[in-house]
């Protein structure tokens, strides 16, 4: 009798390990006030609002004032950017944005694609809704959340919105047509920040869900990279009967085949890593280790104390520049660091650039996005609920070569185990919507089509 109570314990509890460990486990859909002050009794304004750039002349004459008193250290001989960015390049670059960069102009190009703000969880979220410019016969455009990173902002996905929207035009298949989504994350850009601790990813995925759902949008592909990545893995986790499809190009990825990796260099295929991997994350202390000691110094500053380096950021607009631009060279390609000029312009035009640092310096929201890896990042390692959680939903991933961290097919599947796609990119970094707008569309429709083929 013993015997047969033990069997069936054991039995029991090999079922009951079976069938929890393929549970889809959802994070609960809570709610929250990010607004000042106590919650209104009154119902929430639910109306969608258009919004236009603006700026003025004091805007323009008030930042060519801090440029002109400005205040450089020199260079170091021969340390391009091995220190950060390099203030003998900074001279050049503060030159065209004092006498050569029109800012007007630059607002002309923002609000090309229309604006809109809305009240969600009482903050008033800012997005661009970009819809097909003629009709589709046949059939009705994709809706496509796309959500963006720090230190970037919507800006990186206006290259890539005429791909998606209207790709015909631009010499791509009409197979797949989307309408595009670019909200701005809470207290980036236009999107007003919290007014309370708390609001993290998995707040700012609700309220982008809220987002989708208040424009009609019961169903909807998303995509992401940087603090997009999460926020859209978070979506998927949250609301996956609302989620058709993800695509991402960062994953966040804790993962326990590190030590497969190393064992596994040499004879790849026999731990499930392919050659590609080898070399995209070989020499392993120089490729991880080394990079992320190098990068994540300003994750450390952010996550503990955001709002002492905001004071000086949001203060100084040559400060500003210095310290988002730097990111746009080392993670677009971690060897521009040798270059004097840090590679900058190889990928992008200074008007690029400098529109995105002005999304930071008009709006005074540099402190307010740091605090976002305060949120995020500042409880611990795997402190929160979603990092130990799996992402059923379909997945895409577009691997850019440049990324600050291959993370290879294992490692993905890992995380999201209903993987239908994974690329490896011919070329890019970590801004690829921004840098590599083609390959990143076509790698969204590869994955939308594999998705709906099955």
């Amino acid at each position: 009798m013993w015997l047969e109570i033990l069997l069936a314990s054991v039995l029991g509890f090999a079922i009951y390990w079976f069938v929890s460990r393929n549970k889809e486990e959802t994070l609960p859909l809570e709610d929250g006030w990010w607004g000042p002050g106590a919650r209104p009794a009154a119902a929430e304004d639910e109306s969608i609002r258009p919004f236009k750039v603006e700026t003025s002349e004091e805007e323009i004459e008030d930042l060519h004032r801090r440029i002109d008193s400005v205040r450089l250290t020199p260079a170091l001989e021969d340390v391009r950017f091995h220190f950060g960015f390099n203030s003998k390049y900074l001279r050049k670059v503060l030159s065209y944005w004092r006498n050569g960069f029109d800012w007007k102009k630059q607002v002309e190009i923002l609000n090309r694609y229309p604006h809109f703000k809305t009240k969600i969880e009482g903050l008033d979220i800012h997005f661009i809704h970009v819809k097909p410019p003629q009709p589709l016969s046949g059939c009705t455009p994709k809706p496509l959340l796309m959500v963006h990173g720090w230190p970037g902002s919507f800006y990186e996905f206006y290259k890539i919105i005429p791909l998606l929207t209207d790709p015909r035009k631009h010499g791509l298949s009409d197979e797949h047509v989307f309408e595009v989504i670019c909200p701005c994350i809470p207290g980036y850009g236009f999107s007003e920040a919290s007014s309370k601790k708390g609001l993290n990813s998995v707040a700012t995925a609700r309220i982008f869900y809220k987002l989708m759902l208040r424009l009609g949008f019961q169903e909807f592909y998303i995509q992401g990279g940087d603090w997009g990545s999460l926020i859209c893995t978070n979506m998927a986790q949250m609301v996956p009967s609302h989620v058709k499809g993800l695509h991402l190009n960062m994953a966040f990825v804790l993962n326990p085949g590190t030590l497969t990796f190393l064992l596994g260099q040499r004879f790849p295929r026999l731990f499930g890593y392919t050659q590609r991997d080898v070399e995209l994350l070989s020499p392993f202390k120089e490729k991880v280790f080394y990079s992320l000691m190098r990068e994540s110094g300003y994750m450390h500053i952010q996550c503990t104390k955001p709002d002492t380096v905001g004071c000086a950021l949001n203060d100084s607009p040559v400060g500003l520049a210095a310290y988002i631009l730097e990111k746009f060279s080392t993670w677009t390609n971690p060897e521009f660091r040798d270059l004097e000029d840090g590679g900058l312009e190889r990928k992008f035009s200074l008007d690029e650039l400098l529109t995105n640092v002005m999304l930071y310096w008009t709006t005074g929201s540099i402190t307010s996005s740091q605090r976002f890896y305060k949120e995020n990042l500042g409880q611990g390692f795997r402190a929160n609920k979603h990092d130990r959680m799996k992402v059923h939903v379909p997945t895409g991933f577009a691997a850019f070569p440049c990324e600050l961290i291959h993370v290879p097919e294992k490692w993905v599947r890992f995380k999201y185990p209903n993987l239908i796609s994974y690329s490896y990119m011919a070329r890019g970094g970590h801004f690829a919507a921004f840098e590599e707008p083609e390959l990143l569309a076509q790698d969204i429709c590869k994955f939308v089509g594999l998705l709906e083929q099955r």
